[in-house]
């Protein structure tokens, strides 16, 4: 992966981190500066490392797919599939911040379809499928780990005082 793919991810993984926590930011004033900036840089850091991980993990479920004789490897981001996640923050505008960030990542995936199809000799379909589940899947363990942050993190309920 070139420097310059690295730093675009790392930018991308800020953006949507920004984009998650604009409106958490918004809806608590009395947050520090100091924990908004470590969130989004540890935030980001996370959301880069997801981005990373989505060809190598549709690169997996394609090796059940594949024959063994099949070479394995490799990474797919280019700088022109990777710029468009630099979009990312469109999740913090209200009512149509999630279907534009849906519509930006089936437009990146769509996009890494081809050079995935071609490097791993699966047909397009299959090379989609691969990539949605494979997305998806990420999707939902980052939405699950989020969700158990905020949990441990959220402090306990006052108790109430007769």
């Amino acid at each position: 992966m070139s420097p310059l793919v690295v730093v675009l991810l790392l930018l991308a993984g800020a953006s949507e981190a920004a984009g998650r926590l604009v409106p958490l930011a918004v809806r608590r004033p009395g947050v520090s500066r100091r924990h908004v900036i470590s969130l989004l840089i540890l935030g980001g850091a996370v959301e880069a490392v997801v981005f990373a991980l989505w060809p190598l993990t549709a690169w997996t479920l394609a090796e059940l797919l594949l024959p063994s004789s099949t070479p394995v490897g490799g990474t797919l981001w280019t700088p022109g599939l990777v710029a468009p996640l630099l979009f990312a923050a469109v999740l913090a505008f209200p009512l149509l911040g999630p279907f534009l960030h849906l519509l930006l990542l089936v437009g990146v995936g769509v996009a890494l379809t081809g050079p995935f199809a071609a490097a791993t000799g699966l047909d397009w379909w299959t090379a989609a499928e691969c990539l949605s589940v494979a997305g998806v899947g990420l999707g939902l363990a980052v939405e699950a780990v989020r969700r158990l942050v905020a949990w441990l993190a959220a402090p306990g309920t006052p108790e109430a005082v007769a």
